[in-house]
């Protein structure tokens, strides 16, 4: 059943694209794939990539552009602002090539991290590059997980998984956390659920506060949106409940205040772990005994474990610090009869040990630069339509799971294809029709 599930899917794409115009195409097929669709991968002839749901978006949503809308492709054109992302599709070659891996490990480690990173934040590119799509998306992402709220439920009052029930396999074992069932629905683990419907309230908040949406089916959207957050804290995503929280402050005192302080802080504050951790110099322990004063040191051990766990994989990347160690997990520790000893949970430890500093600097970039550089060319101060402020609170969200990246290691390709259309808006600001600094560049007409 999967495997005909993943296979009709791409046909279905097509239609969409047919059936709907293609901003809104492109959006129901990265929600709903990513949502509803099973977890199974398997290897196609030909194909350099597993065929998964999201490489089968891809490929059909390339294909349409193809058949129905090649102009499309004209849209891109290449800027410094490109440069992060494609540094860091083209850093697995190096990094195979540093370790003697091959030129064949190279080639297809660049293919599969192109078409992870790549292929999404360039279809933001040339769909989603005004604020017309990046509302579309807004509208997407919480419709999707409006969808996704009686599902929740559902999981949660009946420990019933459905994506086992359906698909008849599970990603992983039963999730329980504070004494309940925490959900999972189709997605990977109830982290991944707890992030993706953070930035379904996100949006639904917003898309509330901008009166873009008053009601669905004569429900006013304040309900609709409290029933959202109900559900969003049902799912028992405790880490997910601060970036809300972070999110939802920096945009309303953005508002508010006028200014984007607490986003630059919460950014700062990033690099500076990241400083840290490549170096060698981050105060793990210190933490942890600050933190026994005011909390049980038996809750402790997870945070404690995973400084561990990052002080030793760092002091291994550094010895391959440029381009990393490459694949097939050489970047990992071992003991004797080759025994994994140490377990990598963050996006950043991943990269410094697989791809080196360069790839560590590239993804975090190409997740943060569009962000920096939407509230730099649009300050709070020019938020003069409804428009603005969505896209801004996709940036915002879009800087909380870049954030989720350093304590976590789920790739969501929904976020690439958001930085994607805020770097597309920013590159024809001129166009945009809102006030803003000077544009970048002038579009091409």
């Amino acid at each position: 059943m999967n495997t005909l599930v993943l296979y009709a899917w791409f046909p279905i794409v097509v239609y969409l694209f047919i059936r709907f115009p293609p901003q809104r195409a492109l959006v129901i097929s990265f929600v709903t794939a990513w949502l509803f669709l099973p977890l199974a991968e398997f290897k196609l002839p030909g194909l350099p990539v597993e065929y998964n749901k999201m490489s089968a978006t891809y490929l059909a949503v390339l294909l349409a552009t193809c058949l129905y809308n090649v102009d499309r492709f004209k849209v891109f054109r290449f800027h410094w602002f490109d440069i992060p992302i494609v540094v860091y599709c083209l850093c697995p070659f190096a990094s195979s090539m540093t370790n003697g891996l091959g030129a064949y490990d190279g080639f297809s480690s660049t293919i599969g991290q192109t078409m992870g990173w790549g292929v999404p934040y360039f279809l933001g590119r040339i769909y989603l590059n005004n604020f017309s799509g990046l509302r579309q998306l807004a509208i997407g992402i919480f419709y999707g997980g409006l969808l996704y709220a009686p599902l929740c439920l559902f999981e949660t009052a009946t420990h019933v998984n459905l994506h086992g029930l359906i698909y008849r396999f599970t990603a992983g074992a039963a999730d329980i956390r504070y004494g309940a069932y925490r959900p999972s629905v189709f997605l990977q683990n109830g982290l991944v659920l707890g992030t993706w419907m953070m930035f379904a309230t996100l949006m639904g908040v917003v898309l509330w506060r901008t009166k873009t949406i008053k009601q669905i089916r004569n429900i006013p959207i304040s309900w609709i949106v409290g029933f959202l957050l109900v559900t969003f804290i049902l799912v028992r995503a405790t880490g997910a409940y601060s970036l809300l929280a972070a999110g939802l402050i920096i945009v309303i005192t953005a508002q508010w205040y006028r200014t984007g302080f607490l986003l630059w802080f919460i950014i700062g504050g990033m690099f500076i772990y990241l400083y840290l951790g490549v170096i060698g110099d981050f105060p793990g322990q210190e933490i942890i005994d600050f933190l026994t004063n005011f909390f049980d040191p038996e809750r402790l051990q997870s945070l404690g474990f995973r400084f561990m766990n990052e002080e030793v994989l760092s002091a291994k990347a550094r010895q391959r610090i440029l381009f990393g160690w490459g694949g097939f997990g050489r970047n990992m520790l071992y003991k004797e009869g080759g025994y994994v000893i140490t377990i990598t949970d963050s996006l950043w430890i991943i990269a410094f040990g697989i791809n080196g500093l360069v790839g560590l600097v590239s993804v975090f970039t190409a997740l943060l630069l569009p962000v920096l550089g939407f509230w730099y060319f649009y300050p709070p101060a020019s938020w003069s339509h409804p428009n603005i402020v969505i896209a801004a609170a996709i940036a915002a969200g879009l800087a909380m799971y870049a954030l989720d990246c350093v304590l976590n290691a789920f790739p969501n390709p929904i976020y690439t294809l958001a930085g994607g259309g805020l770097t597309g808006v920013l590159l024809t600001r001129e166009s945009q029709g809102f006030p803003a600094r000077q544009p970048l560049v002038r579009q091409v007409r």
